[in-house]
């Protein structure tokens, strides 16, 4: 259980119990887990916030609450990633944007974008129980092949995160959210070519920030995750029924 809660409090603001944090491929195997964790409790939030509140309301509550859940940690990094991977400088001033805590225009406006995917999709999802569950699963795989991608400078995050996975590894992780969407498809088939997209999304991002700084940073670790869960959102509440 040590690697589970490790998961646990390094992706969530979720109380666990005292012990020594433990990372290595054990706990990245909680990682999909611990995104069904989130989404379990952003779903049961959009039954009981949906029974109480017009759907604006309940969608504005369900935003926060996501992002209170992870401490507005991946948010942070979206942030810094449009700072730095969208302004027009050259690469080195791009990792010193980046580093930077202060957000500048490219950062709120992709925060802002994806903040407002979100929350139209979960103000016009008649029942977004399906893209809860998956949405945070599907991003907490992604940091595990984030992981794979060459590190745009030495230290940081994720040159502290780094640990290299084989193709059968990464897969076994996946499988769990491979299994809950196959099933969910059946409720609300948007959820595949959302999956789908999803993932396109994320390698785009890891594409731009290899082409823009070199590799990856754990700002971008942030912005896959982010950028996945809004684009997630956003293909799950196609109108065609």
């Amino acid at each position: 259980m040590q690697r589970l809660w490790s998961a646990i409090g390094f992706l969530t603001t979720v109380p666990t119990p005292a012990h020594r944090f433990v990372f290595d491929r054990q706990t990245l195997f909680w990682f999909p887990f611990v995104g069904f964790g989130l989404g379990a409790i952003l779903a049961a939030l959009a039954l009981l916030l949906g029974a109480l509140f017009p759907p604006m309301v309940t969608a504005a509550l369900l935003v926060g609450a996501w992002a209170a859940l992870t401490g507005a940690l991946h948010l942070d990094g979206l942030a810094d990633c449009g700072d730095g991977l969208l302004a027009p400088v050259a690469r080195e001033r791009r990792l010193e944007i980046m580093r930077d805590s202060r957000i500048g225009t490219f950062g709120v406006v992709t925060l802002a974008l994806a903040l407002m995917l979100k929350f139209a999709a979960l103000a016009t999802l008649p029942s977004p129980w399906p893209a809860l569950l998956l949405a945070p699963m599907w991003a907490r795989w992604l940091i595990l092949l984030a992981m794979q991608r060459p590190l745009a400078r030495p230290d940081g995050m994720a040159a502290r995160m780094r640990m290299p996975l084989d193709v059968r590894q990464l897969a076994l992780c996946a499988l769990p959210a491979l299994i809950l969407t196959g099933m969910l498809c059946f409720w609300h088939w948007q959820v595949l070519p959302a999956s789908t997209v999803a993932i396109l999304a994320a390698f785009g991002v890891l594409r731009l920030a290899e082409r823009r700084i070199g590799g990856v940073t754990g700002d971008v670790y942030g912005a896959v995750v982010e950028v996945s869960e809004a684009v997630f959102m956003g293909v799950a509440s196609l109108a065609i029924r």
